[in-house]
């Protein structure tokens, strides 16, 4: 070991940088603390296709994170606690790079704004950018004292013979913003691993620098494993065994692909193995080096918590060894198939896993080598929320694949998902989109983003940005035949309708645009002798997942061949469930959501052929009014109730005018035509031209809205990122919702209405609703002595969004409202 200098010695010895780890132990000097991330971050770097003068550069950068700690202030918090001031050490890091900016400057050449963007992506660690003036940086230097300037002008020397290679040389102004949004995610991953003192206990000063990096890299290799952030190698073995690939998988298997970050489009009818398709593709563009992992979003919290059991075992055959996996949305601790993952040791039986330190926060989620969650977790990267460069990061080394993207299509989300794609392939990512229903005019917008202009209407298709496409795919409609397209005047023709098919055994299902319509088409089939059952949004989740076994049960996959029931559903069983019914009837809807619940009429054809089936052909009944005889703006209600105003009028109209003149769904073929006819920009009905108007003044306000929400990645990392809640900046538009929390009575205490406490009772019991019809009962007392006793060790944030309501024996919460465990959540 090399004898340390007297000037490192008394560097070491006056700075800490974190405090012990034992009682009465030695704390950590902030050298040692810096070359601990440093240490991480060349293991994270090890697969990044960095030149080897730029990548020692960054982690230089990165080794000088928390520079800022060498200083009087953050001493003084260390040692007695004392507020470290108006700035933070990580803000005096800024400062202090930017006062040896000549030194950094002459040592590593590049651009100087480049050097401006990379202090302040290097400090910005703690989830947001510095937020001083840059014209206060000279004061904050001064302000740390001359001690600090001068040692923390000696710790860059020495870190300079650490990494003797490091340059900037060849880093443009430009690159360094694309650079600026990625460093700050690394270092937060490289600082959060280095500051676990279960990795990197807290070391007396001694060695030098250059003996304790030695000492610091053993630690690192072995800390960065234990994270679940090794990433095993891949395996080279084809990812499915199928005998006979359908048309779309052996296109992904063919079709060639560009050097580079790449985006490709799937276009196909629903339950055509687009998912299978998607990581066929998936696989070999991880081999191309265009990705070390997946992140596949889908549109709600149920998809992925289907999609995450479905693909587990897939994703186990995409590596030699033991992948980490984990679920990314805010509700993954109520899987059991990820609880079954977390801490799982995969070394001898192999497949997924996930580490606890990857499980222990949410943000962490997307450093796993594959996840699985919803859209919104990454377009958290492109909001102006807090540690959003760790999303971006993360991201960065993933293909990530965006499951039906068509559910991004309204002009709020739209405007993210073009951004995220923009964000994605300034950091070299790759992407797959996948779609049963993309208008053209969506897709072009959305293939632009890396550059790619396509205009063939072909379905299905599949389509590379900027590269080839492949358009001959067979147009033969599939064992079940074309959905025919029947309108039904009124609900108690629906009911009728219903009824008799379930007496002939029909498996059925009446998907309702509103929440309280679809619990009275329940209680109108009851009345009628009909077994109903019912599923939608506003139960407790506890209820709400046992009511969708039982679907499953009833309806799924596996079901009886004549079960002679209905469900009464919402929009929760367009995707998330695997369900297979002979008869369907749908409340008029958007095309592409009409297209969605007809995926799952006469579904598995090769468990019930059509000679099985209790009707003689598959037929979508849609309850609406005629589209010839609009004398109303409220044309709608005069069929629908409440679902009349869950889509705007002229949205309905157009997709009423547009199926009923198709009169069926014949897929492939048909399909583009009638997702087109339900965009087509033509004039409405005089009566609804006020809905007309007000449906493209909301898009214009949406789309306006979500460009001042998204941060300008041009602009850089310091100008543009900040660390607001992710509360503050939401991913979606809608009207607001309140979370309550229901309990119950139990031996004279509020317990949780969810009795099973494995997965957590008090999250299973919470159930939301309006907030606009909340706000007009008189709900229960937050301040009740019993209420205050469960919520007294909340954070504020929960307070403020989550109400306490007590359940008595018959449902009542309060005067207007309910709660039934078979009926959800009832407003009367």
């Amino acid at each position: 070991m090399l004898e340390v200098s007297d000037d490192m010695e008394q560097i070491l010895n006056d700075w800490p940088g974190k405090s012990s780890d034992t009682p009465g132990g030695p704390a950590h000097p902030a050298v040692y603390h810096m070359l601990d991330i440093a240490a991480v971050a060349e293991v994270l770097l090890e697969s990044e296709a960095f030149s080897g003068d730029l990548r020692d550069a960054v982690v230089l950068f990165v080794a000088l994170h928390d520079l800022g700690k060498i200083g009087a202030k953050f001493r003084a918090m260390i040692q007695t606690g004392a507020p470290q001031g108006a700035y933070r050490h990580w803000q005096v890091t800024e400062a202090l790079l930017d006062h040896h900016r000549d030194k950094l400057f002459d040592r590593l050449g590049g651009d100087p704004d480049a050097h401006f963007q990379l202090y302040a992506a290097t400090a910005g660690h703690h989830g947001r950018p510095p937020s001083a003036n840059t014209e206060d940086l000279v004061d904050i230097a001064f302000d740390a004292g001359g001690k600090a300037r001068s040692d923390s002008g000696a710790v860059i020397d020495a870190f300079f013979e650490l990494w003797p290679r490091a340059s900037l040389g060849g880093l443009s102004a430009h690159d360094a913003v694309a650079l600026s949004w990625w460093v700050p995610g690394l270092v937060t991953a490289a600082d959060w691993i280095g500051s676990n003192t279960q990795w990197f206990p807290a070391c007396a000063p001694g060695p030098d620098p250059s003996a304790y990096l030695g000492l610091a890299r053993k630690k690192a290799r072995r800390a960065v494993a234990e994270a679940g952030l090794e990433c095993p190698s891949l395996a080279t073995e084809p990812l499915f065994d199928f005998p006979k690939p359908r048309p779309m998988q052996l296109a992904c298997s063919e079709i060639a692909m560009p050097e580079g970050p790449m985006l490709a489009v799937i276009e196909d009818e629903t339950g055509a193995g687009k998912t299978e398709a998607a990581l066929m593709l998936a696989q070999r563009m991880m081999a191309a080096g265009k990705g070390r992992g997946l992140y596949i979003a889908l549109p709600t919290m149920a998809t992925a918590d289907a999609m995450f059991g479905r693909a587990a075992e897939a994703i186990g055959r995409l590596y030699n060894g033991a992948p980490s996996l984990t679920l990314a949305h805010g509700r993954s601790g109520l899987s059991k198939a990820f609880a079954d993952l977390v801490g799982r040791d995969a070394s001898g039986s192999g497949g997924p896993a996930c580490a606890l330190w990857l499980a222990d926060n949410r943000r962490r989620a997307l450093l796993a080598d594959v996840g699985v969650g919803t859209v919104d977790q990454a377009l958290l990267g492109v909001l102006p929320t807090k540690f959003s460069t760790l999303r971006l990061y993360g991201l960065s080394s993933k293909i990530l694949i965006i499951d039906e993207v068509h559910e991004t299509g309204d002009p709020y989300m739209t405007e993210e998902v073009v951004r995220l794609l923009q964000a994605h392939r300034m950091a070299g990512g790759s992407a797959i989109l996948l779609t049963a229903t993309l208008p053209l005019a969506l897709r072009a917008r959305l293939m632009s983003t890396y550059g790619g202009v396509e205009s063939d209407p072909a379905f299905p298709a599949l389509s590379i940005a900027g590269g080839t496409a492949r358009r001959d795919f067979p147009q033969e409609t599939g064992p079940r035949g074309p959905v025919q397209i029947q309108r039904m005047s009124s609900a108690g023709e629906t009911v009728a309708y219903l009824a008799e098919a379930a007496r002939m055994g029909a498996a059925c299902v009446w998907v309702r645009n509103a929440v309280d319509d679809a619990i009275a088409g329940a209680e109108a089939l009851r009345a009628a002798g009909v077994e109903a059952d019912l599923l939608h949004a506003r139960f407790a989740l506890i209820d709400r997942k046992r009511l969708e076994e039982e679907a499953l049960e009833r309806f799924g996959k596996n079901r009886a061949d004549r079960p002679g029931r209905v469900l009464v559903a919402t929009q929760v069983v367009e995707s998330s469930l695997d369900l297979d019914f002979d008869v369907m009837v749908s409340d008029l809807a958007p095309v592409a959501a009409l297209v969605q619940r007809a995926g799952r009429l006469w579904r598995h054809m090769d468990r019930r052929p059509a000679k099985t089936r209790p009707v003689a052909a598959p037929v979508l009944h849609v309850l609406a009014p005629d589209p010839e005889k609009v004398d109303s703006p409220h044309w709608l209600s005069q069929v629908l109730e409440g679902g009349a105003w869950t889509y705007n009028a002229a949205v309905q109209w157009r997709s009423a005018k547009a199926i009923f003149e198709a009169g069926e769904i014949r897929a492939p073929s048909g399909l583009r035509a009638l997702i087109e006819a339900g965009e087509a920009d033509c004039p409405v009905p005089e009566p609804i031209e006020a809905a007309e108007s007000e449906r493209r003044g909301a898009g214009f306000a949406q789309a306006n809205h979500a460009r001042q929400n998204l941060v300008s990645l041009e602009d850089g990392f310091r100008a543009a990122a900040a660390g607001a809640a992710d509360t503050d900046y939401p991913t979606r538009l809608g009207q607001p919702q309140r979370i309550l929390l229901l309990v119950r009575w139990q031996d004279g205490a509020l317990a949780p209405w969810a009795e099973d406490a494995s997965l957590g009772a008090l999250p299973l019991s919470e159930v939301q609703a309006s907030e606009r019809r909340l706000a007009a009962l008189d709900l229960p007392d937050q301040t009740d002595s019993a209420i205050a006793a469960l919520s007294a060790d909340w954070p504020d944030w929960k307070h403020n969004s989550v109400t306490i309501c007590p359940v008595a024996q018959d449902g009542t919460i309060c005067e207007g409202l309910r709660y039934d465990k078979d009926a959800g959540l009832l407003f009367f």
